[in-house]
């Protein structure tokens, strides 16, 4: 082998190490399919703490950051969302916004569906009658109870009403 070729080898060798230390540890993924189409996303941005809590701060600018990625939904549809094996291990649960949507923790379930009828319905607090809404922001939780002081990450789609 000739010293050019070794040094090159040496050189892309060494430039693979260094693109994968600056690489950052993937989060686990949240999916929601509705029908035949799907997004997956992962947390948001320092939104999750890859095992570790999040400060209180955190999580509450979490719950109000904007969601990346969305998904049209029909009224009537069913929708599904999956989650990471590693996040279902701790537990988790579904808020609209900061609303639970689930009233219990779903811990090791990797699945869970809802019906987009009553997410797409919300009541007013002032006059209790509902009203339908024409977007809902899923916020996935990564929780070890339902109060919201023992969570890990937050993972968010949007859910867009169609027709």
């Amino acid at each position: 082998m000739s010293i050019r070729r070794a040094a090159t080898t040496i050189g892309a060798i060494s430039l693979g190490l260094v693109a994968l230390t600056a690489c950052d540890k993937p989060t686990p993924l949240a999916t929601v399919t509705v029908g035949g189409k799907s997004v997956t996303a992962e947390a948001v941005d320092k939104c999750y703490a890859h095992g570790k809590l999040l400060p209180q701060t955190i999580f509450e600018a979490c719950l109000t950051a904007a969601p990346k990625h969305h998904i049209t939904v029909g009224l009537g549809d069913k929708v599904r969302i999956g989650v990471d094996p590693k996040l279902a291990k701790k537990g988790w649960l579904i808020a609209d916004g900061t609303q639970l949507v689930t009233q219990e923790l779903l811990k090791d379930k990797t699945y869970w569906t809802l019906d987009s009828a009553t997410l797409f319905t919300q009541q007013d607090p002032q006059t209790g009658q509902s009203a339908p809404v024409k977007d809902v922001t899923l916020n996935i939780v990564q929780s070890g109870d339902l109060t919201g002081q023992k969570t890990y990450g937050i993972w968010k789609i949007k859910l867009v009403r169609g027709k």
